[in-house]
């Protein structure tokens, strides 16, 4: 309902009267009221006058449901929308959500988390309002064993929809950190709730740096982070760029399903900054260097050692090395 008085204020540029909302709604004025004033709690500017009623001054950049939804022109990626001001992880209340059996394509967004955790358990900085941190619940009609490639998607999808939407030139190390001059701009963590043959469901969980300017880093990642704001040098909006982000998503998460992973695999190549450059490999038996030659149909890097052995790997860290 919520949504609905946003679409008749948004559409209105004078005054929306009481009576008019009241109608529209089927509710009583005081229904209409508590509406009102639930939106101005989560940011929109609504001014309100005797005998003339409402009217939207400003909305709040924030990845609201009425914001976002409204101009989303996805068919199914973010049509339910969970915002949460706050919350530990969006990956875990996406997974609770998936086991009580919400539809594939739920979004569930924070403006901030608490404990958000990156690949191989790391944390995650996600500072309040200044970035995108969601996650996407997702049930592919995959074998278990097709499931890495997800990953990929997703690195396709942020890459893609961060250069068309905003130009900064974002690029992909292996197998989904997104980067921008290899300072990492964007993490990416899928889990994934599956049997021996059959997927139940997939959490696509994603972190944006967005405004986070370049002091606000901890001093520890400060070198090795960025966000559009740092590389671009102007304010993005949220809104627009969080609506891309879902459609991109959609988009690439289709074409896999449709056309299996080669078309995935050519884009991921495209953007991709690990290939053909000297690497570093650590995984939890063994460290190695090696040059990464090419990843292969399943989405494994292949790294040729310095003895010429070819290496095939599926999981582990690689950082690049200066030659």
């Amino acid at each position: 309902m919520k949504i609905r008085i946003l679409e008749i204020l948004k559409s209105t540029p004078d005054w929306v009267s009481g009576e008019t909302l009241r109608r529209a709604m089927g509710v009583s004025r005081t229904a209409v009221w508590k509406h009102i004033r639930t939106l101005r709690e989560e940011g929109y500017n609504i001014e309100a006058r005797p005998n003339l009623g409402y009217r939207l001054l400003q909305a709040p950049d924030a990845p609201l449901p009425g914001e976002v939804i409204t101009g989303l022109s996805t068919a199914f990626i973010g049509r339910r929308l969970e915002y949460v001001p706050e919350l530990s992880s969006t990956n875990e209340l996406a997974t609770r959500l998936a086991r009580d059996g919400c539809p594939a394509g739920t979004v569930v967004v924070t403006e901030t988390q608490t404990g958000g955790k990156g690949r191989l358990g790391r944390a995650w900085f996600s500072p309040r309002d200044k970035g995108l941190w969601f996650t996407v619940v997702l049930r592919p009609p995959v074998n278990p064993a097709e499931t890495p490639q997800l990953t990929m998607v997703a690195a396709v999808a942020v890459a893609t929809a961060v250069r068309d939407h905003t130009g900064v030139p974002a690029d992909i190390k292996w197998p989904n950190d997104i980067l921008v001059r290899e300072r990492k701009l964007c993490g990416i963590l899928v889990e994934l709730n599956a049997e021996m043959d059959r997927v139940n469901f997939m959490v696509a969980g994603m972190g944006l740096n967005v405004n986070v300017a370049r002091r606000e880093f901890p001093p520890e990642i400060r070198s090795a982070a960025t966000s559009l704001l740092a590389e671009s040098g102007e304010y993005i909006p949220r809104v627009p760029l969080f609506r891309a982000l879902l459609k991109s998503f959609e988009d690439w998460y289709c074409l896999w399903l449709d056309q299996g992973f080669a078309p995935i695999l050519r884009r991921w190549r495209e953007l991709c900054i690990t290939l053909d450059c000297p690497v570093t490999v650590h995984t939890l038996r063994e460290s190695y260097s090696g040059y990464a030659v090419d990843v292969d149909d399943t989405g494994a890097l292949l790294v040729r050692t310095a003895s010429g052995r070819i290496e095939r790997l599926l999981a582990g860290e690689v950082s690049l090395r200066k030659s």
